[in-house]
């Protein structure tokens, strides 16, 4: 079956599939999978780290070590809205205690 046929049969270009066999070429299904759950991976990882730097930004704004507009910056070249809420780690040990309620800072869940 010719390329052309084969990329007519599955509905892809001939662009994509020559793009795919550099991409793919030579490997067994396992190898193919196991790449993508990495990338996936990668990508949470990824994530995680943009959201705690902008949260140590965050901390360290509050605390008066950075400039306000240095915040806003980080936060644009992350892609991130400046008007989000930031995820806060849960105080489970050693949180703050006042009349006998337990104040932690996060959200709902994420503890």
């Amino acid at each position: 079956m010719s390329t052309a046929d084969l990329c007519r049969k599955y509905g892809v270009s001939e662009a994509t599939f020559y793009k795919w066999r550099s991409k793919y070429g030579g490997m067994e299904v396992s190898e193919a999978k196991r790449l993508k759950a990495l990338e996936e991976e990668n990508a949470k990882l990824k994530k995680l780290l943009a959201e705690s730097t902008i949260y140590a930004s965050t901390l360290r704004e509050m605390l008066g070590k950075t400039p306000g507009t240095r915040l806003e910056e980080e936060r644009r070249e992350l892609g991130y809205q400046t008007s989000r809420l930031l995820p806060a780690p849960c105080m489970r040990s050693g949180g703050y205690r006042s009349s006998g309620l337990s104040l932690s800072i996060g959200t709902a869940g994420r503890c």
